[in-house]
Formats: structure tokens, sequence, C-alpha cells
């Protein structure tokens, strides 16, 4: 049997996808450019709080939520045009979240390195 580590397919991933830094990240927010989307649990949200003007949709109902025709998007008026940041709480989550985003077509998707840790000492605002 030949099982792929979660390691290794997250080392796997970020070949393939778009990583930013959390200053990239805060510039674009700030400049209206991309939608934050947050992809942790909400029992880390509950517990760690929530960074300012993201939204939340949990890596399990992503694909889902994030489909142009889902209330989702429809409902928070998500403008797919934009850059799609993704980000989890240390960015191995967010990095194969953004390869399935990929793979649906999504072309303007990317995460932020070193996730929630990084952005909570980057000057994202974060709200318990």
């Amino acid at each position: 049997m030949n099982i792929k580590s979660p390691q290794t397919l997250v080392n796997e991933a970020m070949n393939e996808i778009t990583t930013i830094s959390p200053s990239e990240a805060l510039e674009m927010l700030n400049k209206n450019q991309c939608n934050l989307i947050d992809i942790r649990d909400a029992v880390e949200l509950q517990k760690l709080g929530r960074i300012e003007n993201s939204l939340h949709i949990s890596r399990g109902l992503l694909e889902f939520s994030i489909h142009p025709e889902s209330p989702f998007v429809q409902n928070n008026n998500l403008d797919l045009n934009k850059e799609t940041v993704l980000f989890c709480a240390a960015g191995g989550r967010s990095a194969l979240a953004v390869k399935t985003l990929k793979e649906m077509g999504f072309k303007k998707v990317s995460h932020i390195e070193g996730g929630f840790g990084n952005m909570s000492s980057s000057g994202f605002k974060v709200i318990k």
C-alpha cells in the first residue's frame, strides 16, 4: 500500500498554487481587491477569534459554498472576479483547498503563508 502523507499532499499542492504573504493579503483586502475566506472549523473561530472582513466557509463545505450558483456566493455578493484568498490555521488545509478550487476552474485563487497564525501578528484585526 502506497499512501501519501498529508504533508506530501501539501508539498505537492504548494508546487501548483500561489502563496502570498500576510502583508500582500492585507494590502489586497484594504484595496477591496479580494475575497478573504477563512476555511477553519467553527470551533477554531470561537476559540481564537476571526479576522475582520473575512468570510467563513468551513473546509468541508468549500466546494459547495464557493460555486458561483450557490446561495452563499449570491447572498454574500461574492465577486468571484476578484482574487479569492483562502486561509486556515497554518497553511496546510488552505494549500489543499486552493488546489481543489483550481481543479474546479478558479483562476484567481491563492492562500496565505502561515495562515491565521501569521495573519494575527501581521496587522489583521482579530475579532474575538
